[in-house]
């Protein structure tokens, strides 16, 4: 699982990324918002970790422009200030969570659990997609109970990936295109659909089904 984390204390920052690391995430430690913002337009994260009070933007402004754009990355907040305004500003941009400093590390590892449940996020190397396929999303491969296996590209593979963690949810062609290109790479309607029909020569239109005029939905 690849977590950006935003903190401007030093101190925690790394008591933070130390303990996540050790608990096996691949995290990448932002210290203001204008690096974070880059690294979000730059990279694909499955969990955004956002303090409120930073250098620049605040987590939640940050957090606002990325809903705007239709990312939907689950989100945490962390914050010092224990008043309602703040809590009910960042339920307002997006966030899913919100956890208040002095917090105990294991807190903050008891939260990301909840989101991986949430959004069906996995760290295992494995995803079983059903009884028969299995997805290798590091290997870019789908391995079938046959003992035969097959390659995917890697946009293939994040499509795949983003479908299934969202599954039995329509998600838009926006949706899709914003959260796994980048700003200056975004594919056409096209494109899109070619990869989608790749895709289907595995799983057939019964998996991954279109909704006309707003996107696809795989269902399990």
């Amino acid at each position: 699982m690849k977590i950006l984390l935003m903190e401007d204390d030093p101190v925690l920052a790394d008591l933070m990324r130390e303990y996540l690391v050790e608990c096996g995430y691949d995290i990448f430690l932002c210290h203001d918002s204008k690096s974070a913002q880059k690294s979000m337009n730059d990279d694909r994260f499955d969990l955004f970790i956002l303090d409120i009070n930073v250098p620049g933007k605040s987590g939640i402004e940050l957090l606002k422009e990325e809903r705007e754009f239709e990312k939907n990355t689950p989100t945490i907040l962390i914050t010092a200030y224990r008043d309602i305004e703040h809590l009910k500003k960042g339920f307002l941009a997006g966030c899913d969570d919100y956890i208040k400093k002095p917090f105990e590390l294991e807190e903050l590892e008891e939260r990301i659990n909840n989101i991986k449940k949430r959004y069906n996020i996995q760290n295992d190397i494995l995803i079983e997609i059903d009884e028969n396929i299995n997805f290798d999303y590091h290997k870019r491969e789908l391995i079938f109970s046959d003992g035969s296996s097959v390659s995917l590209s890697l946009k293939e593979s994040e499509i795949l990936r983003y479908l299934i963690n969202h599954k039995n949810r329509v998600v838009s062609t926006s949706e899709l295109t914003q959260n796994i290109w980048s700003y200056d790479e975004i594919p056409s309607d096209a494109t899109l659909r070619v990869y989608i029909k790749n895709l289907r020569r595995y799983f057939g239109k019964e998996r991954i089904k279109t909704v006309r005029g707003v996107g696809y939905c795989f269902e399990s």
